[in-house]
């Protein structure tokens, strides 16, 4: 009775890990849009987009320099980290509870 329990936490557990990808993947979609224009930096929700982004986005810029290029990759490859995340992480956790 213990380890179905585990398994339904463990199943769950996931898909609350998955719905917060897909949110913050938005996020950085979001971020990502609005570099495109000049947004107004007082407004509040590109003050929330870029103080939920920049402390993920950061140290990949420093890995990753854009040499003079007029495109940021860092969004990229943090999209591309949330994307394998969902597909290894989250169905991994879902395939283990399966076990229980």
């Amino acid at each position: 009775m213990l380890s179905i329990g585990m398994g339904n936490f463990i199943i769950a557990l996931a898909k609350v890990i998955d719905i917060v990808l897909t949110v913050y993947m938005w996020i950085i979609v979001a971020r990502a849009l609005i570099s495109w224009v000049n947004p107004d930096p007082y407004n509040k929700i590109v003050i929330f987009l870029y103080r939920v982004t920049e402390p993920v986005l950061r140290p990949i810029r420093r890995i990753i320099p854009r040499h003079n290029l007029p495109i940021d990759f860092a969004p990229l490859v943090v999209l591309l980290a949330i994307i394998f995340l969902q597909y290894f992480l989250v169905q991994t956790m879902i395939q283990a509870a399966r076990g229980f």
